[in-house]
């Protein structure tokens, strides 16, 4: 059997930054042993699947270690496959997951994706959690699916050197450590070992959760997000009630084919 494959960088405009998805159209759905074997196997933060239902896809994501419920940069980097090299010739995709409908819509440059936000609220947080972060005592701690715990600069965030083995024991699905940014809105990182992911280098399924925080904190609804991991990435991001607009680009880094 041979199966195409699309490596894309995704919220980013240029390869080697971003966060590089794989992306694996089929025509059936495969084995769940066979999905999470051929993610193992690229050994990227996401590879995403997709089968086509009607005019709507059916799509999942899976980590090196596991399927997971919502993922950004994967929906972005199938989008930009179905766009410009599968011959979609819509304004808008629809896809059926395990969040529910979420829709991406060309914006011009960038693609749109509508996501459903995830505010967080108060947690008692896991003893280890600060001390495994390794830095500085942070301003707040709040969750969500995931940890989010804000600081004060963007230098603590950047100086942050986790212990990962003591973060896979989190209770929490990741954690989201996130401040003021000092050419953007706010800046963030993502850490999820236990799912296989020691730092995601941009997450977008991490801002349902980033951007309602930080709407009310700055009491405006428009938003303009860096994630700066080693690869760094940008989000144009806009609270819509219980919904999230994340909007980026991205760049085609290779495609080929599976063998199995």
């Amino acid at each position: 059997m041979e199966l195409p494959l699309y490596q894309v960088d995704a919220f980013t405009s240029t390869v080697f930054a971003g966060n590089p998805a794989a992306v694996c159209p089929l025509s059936e759905w495969l084995s769940d042993d066979i999905l999470q074997a051929i993610a193992r196997e690229n050994n990227l933060s996401e590879t995403a699947f997709f089968v086509r239902s009607g005019d709507r896809y059916q799509l999942r994501w899976f980590t090196p270690g596991c399927e997971v419920d919502l993922c950004g940069h994967a929906t972005l980097a199938s989008a930009h496959v179905l766009f410009n090299y599968l011959d979609e010739l819509g304004e808008t995709l629809r896809f059926d997951t395990k969040s529910g409908e979420l829709t991406v819509t060309r914006q011009k440059t960038r693609l749109s994706l509508d996501f459903p936000a995830r505010p967080p609220a108060a947690v008692t947080a896991h003893p280890d959690l600060v001390t495994a972060l390794g830095g500085s005592e942070p301003l707040e701690i709040l969750g969500s699916r995931d940890y989010l715990v804000r600081y004060k600069t963007e230098a603590e965030i950047r100086a942050l050197s986790p212990n990962m083995e003591v973060l896979k024991n989190m209770d929490r699905f990741a954690v989201i450590v996130t401040a003021p940014g000092a050419d953007c809105d706010f800046i963030s990182r993502f850490f999820a070992p236990a799912k296989g992911v020691n730092e995601d280098p941009v997450t977008g399924s991490a801002h349902c959760t980033l951007i309602p925080y930080w709407a009310e904190k700055l009491n405006k609804t428009t938003l303009y997000a860096r994630q700066v991991s080693s690869r760094g990435g940008e989000l144009f991001c806009q609270l819509k009630g219980n919904r999230v607009e994340i909007a980026g680009h991205a760049v085609l880094f290779l495609k080929g084919s599976i063998f199995l």
